[in-house]
């Protein structure tokens, strides 16, 4: 029996993932909570083979969150899911730690076989973003990874991630600092960090640097 653990902050999304995975053989929901402290919590008292983490679930962030579990709860398996960009956070994820990245626009199908595969310690991502990312292997550079962001956020990044200061970053765009302290807190919003070092996981998984 795998035991199953939800976090997400929409009710509706709880119960209909409970659903799917209740009516399957072979899992057991043992909770779901709305909140990451709600889950830390949990965790301290239940043990889930796997934890399904919504990628902007209140409190800490999906990617911060992930890293404290597997600091705390190293025997407990993730499966991050979120509306947010597959191409962008199905990575920032599996580096980060996550066994697997399931998108909420999947197959509800996807949903059994993704916990099932993470619950058994192999790796889940849906076979339209294997072969995204396997095209990505040749000599093509991840475009799409920058959809998200506007051509001069990503030359921003792009300097922080090498290092660079606010101050050296708006001499060499040209910019005032202000402006550079202003484009790093909506880098910060859109690839949903909270602190540099964050912030330059996320540069490393846009392969910026």
């Amino acid at each position: 029996m795998i035991k199953v653990l939800i976090a997400d902050n929409h009710p509706v999304v709880r119960t209909g993932v409970r659903s799917v995975l209740e009516s399957a053989n072979g899992f057991q929901v043992v909770d779901d909570v709305a909140t990451t402290g709600e889950l830390f919590e949990r965790l301290e008292k239940l043990t889930p083979d796997v934890v399904m983490l919504e990628m902007d679930i209140p409190e800490i962030n999906g990617i911060a969150a992930l890293r404290k579990i597997k600091k705390s709860f190293p025997d407990v398996k993730v499966l991050m899911y979120s509306g947010q960009s597959e191409d962008v956070y199905a990575l920032s994820s599996i580096r980060a730690g996550a066994f697997g990245y399931l998108a909420k626009t999947s197959e509800l199908e996807y949903i059994v076989s993704a916990v099932k595969k993470v619950a058994e310690g192999n790796m889940f991502i849906t076979n339209e973003l294997a072969q995204r990312l396997a095209f990505d292997e040749g000599t093509q550079k991840p475009r799409r990874f920058f959809r998200k962001l506007s051509t001069r956020e990503v030359e921003v990044l792009k300097l922080l991630a090498s290092g660079k200061r606010n101050k050296d970053v708006a001499i060499g765009l040209n910019l005032n600092e202000k402006t550079v302290s202003t484009y790093k807190a909506r880098l910060m919003k859109k690839l949903n960090v909270d602190n540099m070092v964050d912030l330059l996981q996320q540069a490393k998984a846009l392969e910026l640097y």
